[in-house]
């Protein structure tokens, strides 16, 4: 079962599902409600969860801890 967005914390590690892609994202700072800007640990880009997840949650969509 995946996390909840308000559950995410600053500084933790997540693996992110959804559409087809996976994401290892770190969490920087808390933007407003459930908005975050996150870095992808692969990429070592920023984006927002919401850019992340602005075309929906796919069917495969999964959000957990990642240590």
């Amino acid at each position: 079962m995946p996390l909840a967005l308000d559950n995410l914390r600053v500084g933790r590690r997540y693996r992110l599902v959804n559409q087809g892609e996976v994401r290892t994202i770190e969490i920087m700072n808390r933007l407003s409600g459930d908005d975050f800007k996150v870095k992808d640990l692969d990429t070592l880009e920023y984006y927002t969860i919401h850019e992340l997840l602005q075309w929906g949650k796919g069917k495969d969509y999964d959000l957990e801890e990642y240590n």
